[in-house]
């Protein structure tokens, strides 16, 4: 095949199988290109858009144009071409997502703590959802702001407000209280960073890509999915990890001294990292 006309913008696997689907966003979310330089990836763009325009530079490869495309999904935004800030990229949502949900499942127990990290949280997240957003559909920085704040203080008032009432309540239930604070805040967040798809509609293409208008049910839908979607994902490390730990807890490897507490938290967050390295591995 002359790599003067490599579709670079094809998938590199089949998008209507489920297995396909994965790979792309396992290669594209590869936490590993959050270490680059911005100069690989720039390198890696003017590459992608040279074969774009049909001039591939002698030498080249098609495993490197693979690469280069996956650099530059990675840490370009689709709709601007712009470089993303490293926090909002979605290479960098496995260490970044683990650190902090890890500090949210070991600092519960007191308020301040727990409005602290849930700040973190959410101001990650909004970083996130700005970094990421539809650049079709332009937000205000008063929209952004008034989106920030709405989200974290729903976080901060469900996790407060749940932290109280849980008090005497079995020590695991309270363990489950930052899920269901980031679960409201999601609620909250993403439809409030992404309403002006909501009032105006996303474009809707036919499948040679020329657009037929605008569709407000179209960008609901997208909108739900992504919020169910944020929500899935941090059930298993948000749920299924206090259980663990909990059960942990009553072996005595586990039972510390409170200036030994910190040792605990590493569990929190290398446990999914070992488990998503055992995922690749096989």
């Amino acid at each position: 095949m002359a790599l003067s006309s490599f579709d670079i913008d094809a998938p590199r696997w089949d998008q209507s199988t489920f297995m396909g689907r994965l790979k792309h966003f396992f290669n594209i979310t590869d936490c590993r290109t959050a270490l680059l330089p911005d100069s690989r990836l720039d390198e890696a763009k003017a590459l992608v858009e040279s074969c774009r325009a049909g001039s591939v530079p002698p030498g080249t490869t098609v495993e490197q144009l693979h690469y280069a495309k996956k650099l530059y999904d990675s840490a370009f935004h689709p709709d601007t071409g712009d470089r993303m800030n490293l926090i909002g990229r979605m290479s960098f949502q496995v260490p970044g997502g683990m650190a902090i949900t890890g500090f949210m499942l070991q600092f519960y127990r007191t308020v301040p703590a727990v409005v602290f990290w849930q700040w973190v949280n959410q101001s990650f997240n909004a970083l996130v959802n700005y970094t990421n957003r539809n650049a079709a559909s332009p937000i205000t920085p008063k929209q952004i702001g008034v989106a920030y704040v709405t989200a974290t203080s729903t976080a901060l008032a469900t996790a407060v407000g749940l932290n109280l009432y849980t008090k005497k309540a079995p020590p695991l239930v309270a363990r489950w209280v930052p899920f269901v604070a980031v679960a409201a805040a999601n609620c909250v967040n993403i439809p409030m960073m992404r309403q002006q798809e909501i009032l105006n509609g996303i474009a809707v293409t036919d499948e040679n890509g020329n657009k037929l208008g605008h569709s407000t049910k179209a960008a609901v839908k997208g909108i739900t999915q992504v919020v169910v979607s944020r929500i899935t994902m941090a059930a298993p490390g948000m749920i299924v990890l206090p259980i663990i730990m909990q059960r942990l807890e009553k072996y005595k490897f586990m039972q510390v001294r409170p200036e030994d507490r910190a040792k605990k938290l590493h569990i929190h967050y290398l446990l999914p990292l070992y488990i998503l390295s055992k995922m690749k591995s096989q």
